[in-house]
C-alpha cells in the first residue's frame, strides 16, 4: 500500500509539472496567434495570399529538424501543421472583423 502512495504521490508532481508546461504552451500559442494575426494584417494590405505552401513546408522542415525527441518527426510535423492551420484560421477570423 505504502509503495502505491508514494507512487501516486510522484504521479501528481509529475502532472503538476505538466500543467505548468500546458500553461507555458498555451501562452506561447497564443503569442504565435498574435503574431500570425499581425502578418495577415500585413499580407492583406500589400495584397498577399493568406497561404504560403513555401513558408509552412519551411516551417515543418525546421521544427523536424531541429526535434531531438522523444517525439519522432512525423509527430512534430503533426502537430506543427495543426498549430500553423489554426494560426492561419485565427488570423484570417480576426483580419475580417
Amino acid at each position: 500500500m505504502r509503495k502505491k502512495a508514494e507512487g501516486m504521490k510522484e504521479i501528481q508532481k509529475l502532472r503538476a509539472r505538466i500543467d505548468t508546461l500546458d500553461d507555458r504552451l498555451l501562452r506561447l500559442l497564443s503569442r504565435r496567434a498574435q503574431l500570425a494575426i499581425e502578418v495577415g494584417h500585413l499580407k492583406r494590405r500589400t495584397g498577399l495570399s493568406a497561404r504560403s505552401s513555401l513558408r509552412e513546408r519551411a516551417i515543418l522542415q525546421r521544427v523536424a529538424h531541429a526535434n531531438s525527441g522523444p517525439l519522432d518527426a512525423p509527430s512534430v510535423r503533426k502537430i506543427f501543421q495543426m498549430i500553423v492551420r489554426e494560426s492561419r484560421r485565427t488570423a484570417i477570423r480576426e483580419i475580417s472583423k
